[in-house]
C-alpha cells in the first residue's frame, strides 16, 4: 500500500503531508508523556520487525500479494503514539533508501498506515477488548483490529486516488476493498500469532504503556527478538511472493501504473543490495541492513523523545 510518486496530485499531497506532520507532532508529545524509558528497546525491536515483515509478501487470490502493515501490532505493544512514530520511521527509511513508496507521497503513506492503520486500528482493538476479556478475547480483538486497520487504510488510499483524479471512485473503492479485505485476513492472523507468542513468553509487555513499574523489554527477549527478525529478513525475504501487492495490482488492472515515478536515486533500490550478482543474497543483505538500521533509528528517536520528557519534567 506504499503509494509511489505520481499517483496523487499536489492538493492531496499537500493535505496529507500537513495532516501527517501535525499528527506526528501530537504522537511525539504522547510518547513524551506516556512511554516508559524501559520500553525504548521494544520500540526499536517493533520497528525492526515491522520493516522485516513488510518484506515478506504473502500470496492472495488473483495473482496479488500482501504484507503486514504492523500498525496494530506496534499499537498493542507500545501505545498509539509510539506506534505512529514507529510506522513513520519505517516508511521514511523505505522511501529514502529502498525506493519503496514515494518521497513526495511520504505524507500520504504515513497518514494511511501510521494514523489510519496504527492509531485507528489501536482504537478498534481497545474497544473490542472491553467486550472480549481474557487471552482469547485479546487475540480475537487483535485479529479484528488488524483486519479493520488494513481495510480502512486501503479505503483511505482509494479516496486519495479518487480525489486526485487518478481513477474513478466507483472503480477504485470496490477494487481496493475486495483486494485488501483478503490481505487484512493475513494481517490479522500474523498480528494475532505474534501477540499470542508474546503473551506466552512475556505477558508483562502487553500491559499498558503508562505503567512504569514493569521490568522493561529485557536483554534476553530483545536478543531473541532481534535474532528472529534478522532471520526473517535474511533467510525468508528472498523467497517472498513476487506478485504485485494490492495497490500495484489495482494500478495495473485499471491502467494508471505508468504514472508511478521515482524522484530520487536511492542506495538500495527495490531491496537489492547493489554489487551482488545473486538476487537472493542481494535481498538478504538489504534486509539485514534495513532491519538493523530500523532498530537503531527507532531507539534513537525514542531516546530523544523520552529524554525530552525527562528534561521538561525537571523544569520549574
Amino acid at each position: 500500500m506504499h503509494s509511489p510518486d505520481g499517483f496523487l496530485d499536489a492538493k492531496t499531497l499537500a493535505l496529507t503531508g500537513a495532516l501527517s506532520a501535525g499528527g506526528l507532532a501530537v504522537a511525539a508529545r504522547q510518547v513524551n508523556r506516556t512511554l516508559p524509558r524501559n520500553k525504548i528497546p521494544l520500540m526499536g525491536l517493533g520497528a525492526a520487525f515491522v520493516f522485516a515483515a513488510q518484506m515478506l509478501n504473502f500470496p492472495v487470490a488473483g495473482g496479488t500479494s500482501g504484507h503486514l502493515l504492523g500498525g496494530v501490532l506496534a499499537g498493542v505493544l507500545l501505545g498509539p503514539g509510539a506506534a505512529a512514530v514507529v510506522i513513520a520511521c519505517v516508511l521514511l527509511v523505505q522511501a529514502l533508501l529502498f525506493s519503496d513508496g514515494g518521497v513526495l507521497a511520504l505524507g500520504a503513506n504515513i497518514f494511511n498506515m501510521a494514523f489510519i492503520g496504527a492509531m485507528t486500528g489501536w482504537g478498534i482493538y481497545k474497544s473490542a477488548r472491553r467486550l472480549l476479556p481474557g487471552l482469547r478475547g485479546r487475540i480475537a480483538a487483535v485479529f479484528f483490529a488488524g483486519w479493520c486497520s488494513t481495510v480502512l487504510a486501503a479505503l483511505t488510499c482509494a479516496g486519495e486516488l479518487a480525489w486526485s483524479g487518478t481513477v474513478r471512485p466507483g472503480v477504485v473503492f470496490p477494487a481496493m476493498l475486495a483486494t485488501h479485505a483478503l490481505i487484512g485476513i493475513g494481517e490479522g492472523l500474523i498480528t494475532a500469532l505474534v501477540i499470542l507468542a508474546i503473551a506466552r513468553a512475556r505477558p508483562d509487555l502487553l500491559e499498558t504503556e503508562t505503567n512504569p513499574s514493569n521490568r522493561g523489554t529485557g536483554l534476553e527477549f530483545l536478543a531473541y527478538g532481534l535474532v528472529i527478525t534478522l532471520g526473517l529478513a535474511i533467510f525468508v525475504s528472498p523467497y517472498a511472493c513476487a506478485w504485485p501487492d494490492g495497490l500495484d495490482h489495482v494500478a495495473h488492472t485499471f491502467g494508471f501504473e505508468a504514472r508511478a515515478a521515482t524522484l530520487i536515486k536511492t542506495w538500495i533500490p527495490d531491496y537489492k543490495m547493489p554489487g551482488i550478482s545473486s538476487a537472493g543474497i542481494a535481498t538478504a543483505v538489504a534486509g539485514a541492513i534495513g532491519t538493523l538500521m530500523m532498530f537503531g533509528l527507532a531507539c534513537v528517536v525514542g531516546r530523544i523523545l523520552v529524554r525530552t520528557k525527562k528534561d521538561g519534567a525537571s523544569r520549574p
